[in-house]
């Protein structure tokens, strides 16, 4: 992948410690190193929260992209009176 490069632009860190980056990074999150005293690299990320990891693993992906195809080839009908009866059986 090609590094897009850009001229150096200055910014002035205000008083209470913040630097704005553009209003195109509202919002975003991001990985801010310090690589020693006074050099840092900021990196735009996505962060994925600790309960919602499994869903990025190859099986579980699949295994999602599978129940929704079928979800799709099998839409609801509110005609499927055995079904509605037999779940509210089991909600008893």
């Amino acid at each position: 992948m090609p590094a897009l490069a850009s001229q150096p632009t200055v910014k002035v860190v205000g008083a209470n410690g913040t630097i704005s980056l553009g209003k195109q990074y509202a919002g975003r999150q991001v990985l801010l190193e310090e690589q020693e005293p006074g050099v840092w690299l900021i990196r735009t990320a996505t962060v994925i929260p600790d309960n919602e990891r499994w869903l990025h693993h190859p099986q579980a992906a699949a295994d999602l992209r599978e129940a929704l195809a079928w979800a799709q080839a099998h839409p609801v009908a509110d005609t499927d009176d055995e079904t509605l009866k037999r779940l509210r059986d089991e909600g008893r």
